[in-house]
């Protein structure tokens, strides 16, 4: 184990830890409808964990066998995971969202002997994507089926004696890719990583055991297993969860948390979502008021439930600076960090050093680089073991030298500030020869709360164009010719502004506007928003010839006649 680390520090541990000396204070807390709640306190909790761990012992089932978590977000999550470990085998996370097809590919290729299944996004779906042969354990979430229920395991089955604990270097989860870029890859990491940056991140932000944190964003994803769950399971603290959407702001209010995570898009829903209740230059001169300014921001981040939070940060995908400053400007402490399923969070601000643009320095222990190229490259003890079944890839991802071969190109100045500028395999050449990088640009458009989603095309051509998606409340306006009209000119203005921050490779020829919409259901975007840039290119590609004919600077794939922009 690295050398900052204890079998104390592992997550096992803990959690016999906290059932020994903090066994009545509260662990979880699960709504289940009408404004009800649940708590489980950590003696509580444990107990339950040893009952289902018991059950899964006597499956008899070789030590290090795979069992899948399927489920939203919700307190038996947690438990099952621990239950696992506890049990001695390895759990393997599924995104909710996904369809049948992928979840049999995911619990397929990873060898699942049982699958712990709750609320998902298309339940009747999920159940045809479980093989036949793979156990299953329905949480009180689930639909209703002949599966055995959590709540009867635990009354059926006596709690597993002692404390079990599994050595640092144990397999202790797959993590599947969102896959981006194609077929998921299964992520292998151990008990010692997960307690490596757990124990990090702690130190370095200074958490403590009376954090609150509403867990919402997919524990199927790096971000809330290692920022959420490995740091409530090393300190104690409580997680509260969420029913879903409809309630995500009583559910955020319940919790006040003191952490919050996100990912850029949900960020920019939020953002929006406040500018519908107050316009955005009536917020802005509210701001300039001095004798109004503390209240009108405390006034805002407590409509959204944030006036609680300590730290606040995002990942997974790119912020824009103007997100970012804005949320900041409204008094939120706001960061953006930096990690990968293969390296865990790796790349965090240390407490008012935040830059913006930047995703902070290297955390201790986490060595980072840039190669001739310019690509990224991590060693730590957190990188992973490899990917599961393939070993060939496993091996092409690392320096002989042990670095992990990230894919993002990056700058890191003198100080250890590091910025990623976009993806290796995302950069395309234009006709003229020159390269243009997406990421970037489309940060820039995905400032303005008029756009929702944005994609950089335009290989092989002149110049590059953007597909873009509006925000909800536009395209709900844009079938009235004249407020498409405005659109338009909102979109061009926007166009031009960022041409001139351009390079004249770089500049856009055209935007488009898609008609959506773009969901994790329909495979335009990854379970952790991300859009999949192969899967939209091959959507629009059929529709350049006709967007280039035009000859417009805004042209739109659903047809109105109005009257146009001319080009500025």
């Amino acid at each position: 184990m690295p050398g900052n680390l204890s079998a104390d520090d592992l997550p096992l541990q803990r959690i016999y830890k906290w059932e020994r000396e903090r066994p009545e204070a509260v662990f979880l807390t699960q709504p289940y409808g009408g404004g009800k709640v649940r708590d489980w306190t950590w003696g509580q909790a444990v107990a339950e964990v040893r009952r289902i761990a018991a059950w899964l012992k006597a499956q008899d089932w070789e030590p290090g066998s795979r069992v899948a978590i399927l489920s939203r977000n919700c307190a038996w999550w947690i438990m099952a995971d621990l239950a696992i470990w506890v049990a001695g085998h390895v759990t393997v996370p599924i995104y909710p969202s996904l369809k049948a097809q992928s979840i049999r590919q995911i619990l397929e290729h990873c060898g699942a002997k049982a699958c712990f299944l709750g609320a998902t996004d298309e339940r009747e779906a999920t159940v045809a994507g479980i093989p036949a042969g793979v156990a299953c354990v329905r949480f009180p979430t689930a639909l209703p089926n002949d599966w055995p229920a959590w709540e009867v395991l635990v009354t059926a089955n006596r709690p597993i004696a002692g404390n079990p604990t599994r050595p640092g270097d144990n397999l202790s989860t797959i993590i599947y890719t969102s896959g981006t870029t194609g077929a998921p890859k299964g992520v292998m990491h151990t008990f010692a990583t997960l307690a490596f940056d757990a124990k990090v991140l702690a130190g370095l932000i200074r958490l403590n055991d009376k954090e609150r944190v509403l867990s919402y964003l997919p524990l199927a994803h790096i971000v809330e297993r290692a920022g959420m769950e490995g740091t409530a399971v090393y300190l104690g603290y409580r997680i509260f969860f969420s029913e879903g959407i409809d309630t995500f702001l009583t559910d955020l209010a319940r919790a006040r948390p003191t952490i919050f995570l996100s990912v850029p898009r949900l960020l920019l829903k939020f953002q929006q979502g406040v500018f519908a209740k107050i316009p955005e230059h009536k917020l802005e001169r509210l701001l300039r008021i001095p004798i109004l300014n503390r209240s009108v921001k405390k006034r805002v981040l407590r409509k959204l439930g944030l006036d609680s939070v300590i730290n606040a940060a995002s990942g997974a995908a790119p912020l824009p600076t103007e997100i970012l400053l804005w949320y900041r400007k409204l008094g939120l402490n706001l960061s953006e960090g930096y990690g990968m399923t293969e390296t865990l969070i790796t790349h965090l601000p240390a407490p008012g050093s935040v830059r913006p643009g930047y995703v902070g320095c290297a955390i201790p222990g986490v060595e980072a680089k840039v190669n001739e190229n310019q690509e990224l490259l991590i060693r730590s003890p957190m990188n992973m073991l490899g990917y599961y079944k393939d070993p060939e890839t496993s091996r092409a991802s690392f320096t002989e030298d042990g670095f992990f071969r990230t894919g993002d190109l990056a700058r890191i100045d003198p100080d250890g500030q590091l910025k990623i500028i976009g993806r290796v395999k995302e950069q395309f050449k234009t006709s003229k020869g020159k390269y243009v990088m997406p990421t970037p640009i489309e940060c820039q458009l995905l400032a303005h709360p008029v756009v929702d989603a944005c994609c950089l095309m335009g290989a092989g051509m002149a110049h590059p164009f953007a597909v873009v998606l509006l925000a909800e409340e536009m395209r709900k306006i844009t079938a009235l010719p004249a407020q498409r009209a405005t659109v338009e000119q909102t979109l061009l203005d926007l166009m031009n502004l960022v041409n001139t921050q351009l390079d004249p490779h770089e500049q856009l020829s055209f935007v488009a506007v898609a008609q959506g919409p773009w969901t994790v259901g329909n495979g335009f975007i990854t379970p952790t928003l991300k859009i999949k840039r192969n899967v939209l290119e091959d959507r629009y590609q059929p529709c350049v010839a006709d967007w280039m004919k035009q000859n417009r600077p805004v042209v739109w794939e659903s047809p109105v006649e109005v009257a146009h922009p001319a080009v500025g």
